[in-house]
């Protein structure tokens, strides 16, 4: 079989594969780059998903590529907006014709004698098999499965008659107008499904175990609103961007170093949207803020929807489904003729390929990550993951602009294999999101690279300092090896144990 060869390949059209492919066009224009995409669509996240009220959960000024200003003045955007910000993004940049749709890939693998990825993949409207090699390997796929989501196993869930679907396999033809609506989940999905849906659907309630935080933001931006009357819209731009930046980044250590006063003020917060009292016991969370993510909504309109009468929430266990409904455990039934299981993502990592060193096993999860960028031990190859405390993006831009530094110093000193190497006594048993305790990250915490002690193999979740660590440190701080000694070379296979890991 003859395989295609590139330069580099970057595995996912999404968000993040997009702007690295963007970011290559401008830095490394020389190379030869293609997209390698399963879907049969630019976006990624934002084309799998389409509920009913889908949008971001971090504001647009921050959310939006570093490199093409989001200037429209809605905080929160919807969905549709976003995924057609992202093509528009891919043609101004003319990445269209450097994406391949439609292949899974199924197995990579580094040849440490050909210095090459070889990847093997499978064109899904054919069933046939197509291989590629390219000097550089770079992963865009996220973090969860698109081919499925998180579903608890519900005891009776065969009994219920009506209609039970999960979020990221929407129906396009769904009619829930005049419909009894029950959505099961806290987090940001079941929050933004909730007043969505409630506008047309009989009533809505949104069935949770416990609760989250939840906060309310404005739809749009006044502040920059009015400064774009009277400044430059790149001024009002990077003045706005800068201004979220650093909020994010206050409201999270301020979580984290007083964890009680913002509880407190996240509670009254909420406390003054609700009209009933006692629906505070329903956002009132066992847990710290930031132990897990705050869900943002947007002109309050979750609280809205409450009060109006056409949504409630429910805190219990389920017990089991039923013919009609749910049974809680408390002894309560909910009727419903459309069940909504709002109940999270299921982590994967590399999009579920096979990863491999000489046609051995690697095994991921037993490896830090470099400066959150590469992976120890593994030559050649860059992943893109954004931050989880802020905008997705603002990590995503600044790593792919130093995987572009790595590239072009390795043009420059005709190097054929870079690898960070070292860092055994750093490796620690949380993985790369431990201190998150949600659910979709306890249990991916097996197959998530490993969290270290200090740099570079620490992952800092603040974009200030990576900013420094990834565009301004020298590439040469002796971890990172450039066509290193064959005896470094070598790679880190995996433990018999744990050989199936990928």
């Amino acid at each position: 079989m003859s395989a295609e060869h590139l330069d580099v390949i970057v595995i996912g059209a999404g968000l993040s594969g997009i702007g690295m492919a963007c970011h290559m066009s401008q830095m490394c224009p020389g190379h030869s780059v293609a997209i390698l995409e399963r879907r049969q669509a630019i976006g990624g996240t934002w084309d799998l998903f389409r509920y009913p009220g889908v949008r971001s959960d971090s504001d647009m000024f921050s959310f939006g590529y570093q490199f093409r200003p989001w200037n429209d003045l809605q905080v929160l955007a919807d969905g549709e907006s976003i995924r057609r910000y992202i093509s528009d993004t891919a043609a101004e940049y003319k990445i269209n014709d450097k994406i391949r749709f439609g292949l899974d890939i199924t197995q990579a693998n580094w040849s440490s004698t050909e210095k090459l990825w070889t990847l093997t993949a499978t064109e899904l409207s054919s069933g046939e098999t197509l291989q590629f090699t390219c000097r550089f390997l770079i992963s865009c796929t996220g973090y969860y499965n698109y081919h499925q989501g998180y579903l608890p196993e519900f005891p009776g869930a065969e009994r219920f008659q009506g209609q039970c679907i999960h979020p990221q396999a929407w129906p396009e033809d769904l009619d829930y107008r005049g419909k009894k609506v029950v959505i099961i989940g806290s987090g940001a999905t079941a929050i933004t499904l909730v007043p969505a849906m409630a506008a047309l659907a009989a009533h809505v309630i949104m069935v949770q175990r416990s609760p989250s935080y939840i906060f309310s933001v404005p739809s749009r931006d006044a502040i920059a609103g009015f400064l774009k009357k009277i400044l430059p819209e790149s001024w009002v731009y990077h003045f706005t961007r800068q201004r979220n930046i650093r909020i994010q980044r206050w409201m999270y250590r301020a979580a984290k170093r007083w964890p009680n006063g913002t509880r407190n003020f996240l509670l009254k917060q909420v406390r003054k949207q609700l009209n009933n009292p006692d629906d505070m016991r329903h956002f009132t969370p066992e847990y710290m803020p930031w132990d897990q993510r705050l869900c943002a909504v947007p002109d309050a309109d979750l609280f809205q929807a409450i009060n109006s009468g056409k949504a409630s929430v429910e805190t219990d266990t389920i017990e089991t489904f039923t013919e009609k409904g749910l049974l809680l455990r408390s002894g309560k039934e909910i009727e419903a003729d459309i069940i909504v299981t709002a109940t999270g993502l299921q982590v994967q990592v590399l999009g579920g390929m096979q990863l491999t060193l000489d046609g051995r096993p690697f095994a991921i999860h037993e490896q830090m990550t470099y400066k959150a960028v590469m992976m120890q031990n593994l030559p050649n190859m860059g992943w893109i993951m954004g931050y989880t405390n802020a905008s997705w993006t603002l990590k995503a831009d600044i790593a792919a602009q130093y995987l572009c530094r790595v590239l072009k110093h390795m043009d420059q000193h005709h190097y054929q294999v870079v690898v960070p190497l070292g860092g055994e006594e750093s490796v620690l048993p949380s993985s790369i999101m431990g201190s998150l305790e949600a659910g979709y990250v306890q249990r991916a915490n097996a197959v998530l690279p490993r969290q270290g002690k200090g740099l570079p193999w620490r992952v800092l979740n603040d974009y200030l300092q990576d900013s420094e660590m990834l565009m301004k440190e020298s590439l040469d701080d002796g971890l990172l090896a450039f066509d290193p000694p064959e005896s470094s070379a070598k790679p880190v296979l995996a433990r018999k144990d744990t050989s199936e890991a990928a």
